[in-house]
This record gives C-alpha cells, sequence and structure tokens, in this order.
C-alpha cells in the first residue's frame, strides 16, 4: 500500500508542478498582449471660417513626451491623415497655413479609439 501512496503523491506533485507552469505561461503571454497595443490613426480635413475645405495646409503631430514632430499636407479636399501613432503618446495636433493658425487638439493616451476623426478649422492668426 505505501506504493501506492508514493505513486499518488508523485503524481499529484507532477501535476501540480504543470499546473503552476501553464498558469504561469499564460499569464506571460497575457501580459504581452496588453503591451502590444494596435497603432492608431488620426486623420481629418482642414477648413477656414466658412468651413470651405483648405489645400497645401500644413497639419503637425507632435509627440509631447519626446517633442519629435510629423507633418502632412492636405490635399485638394482639405484632407490629411497620420498612421502608426503610438497609443500610448500623448500628442498635440494644429494646422497652419499662410498666416492662420487652427487650435491645437490633445490627443491623449486614454484615447481608445483606433482611429481618430479631428477636423481643424484655420481662424486664428499667428
Amino acid at each position: 500500500m505505501t506504493g501506492r501512496c508514493e505513486t499518488y503523491s508523485r503524481l499529484r506533485y507532477t501535476l501540480g508542478a504543470v499546473l503552476i507552469v501553464l498558469v504561469s505561461v499564460l499569464a506571460l503571454h497575457a501580459q504581452n498582449d496588453k503591451h502590444a497595443s494596435p497603432l492608431k490613426t488620426v486623420r481629418g480635413v482642414v477648413t477656414d471660417k466658412a468651413d470651405n475645405p483648405i489645400n497645401g495646409a500644413v497639419v503637425f503631430l507632435k509627440n509631447v513626451r519626446t517633442n519629435q514632430v510629423r507633418s502632412n499636407i492636405t490635399n485638394e479636399q482639405g484632407n490629411y491623415r497620420f498612421s502608426g501613432i503610438d497609443p500610448n503618446a500623448e500628442y498635440e495636433l494644429y494646422a497652419e497655413k499662410d498666416n492662420a493658425k487652427s487650435q491645437v487638439r490633445n490627443i491623449s493616451s486614454f484615447e481608445n479609439r483606433l482611429d481618430i476623426v479631428l477636423n481643424l478649422k484655420l481662424d486664428k492668426k499667428k
């Protein structure tokens, strides 16, 4: 009878060890998935005070933490687009053309939308 008890003890020990390893692997995998957040896109239309689209406006996207600035030029319909935006960073977005500038819009890391639409209006003098 002692042999059976030892066999069951070893079996329970082995199953317990396998269970611990399995739980650890699953927890590590779930943690890695959290850090691999999908990238965001920011897009919109730049218009004047009368809501006419502005061709050739320069749109700036500034990472507040690193001060890295990306820029884009609007097309004939006033559209701009920034892809591959880090979802864990804070950004400032604004547009300029000639002597006009839009208000600065903030993009928070707490924003959970992956496709962010922000229209900008050129109406403030520099």
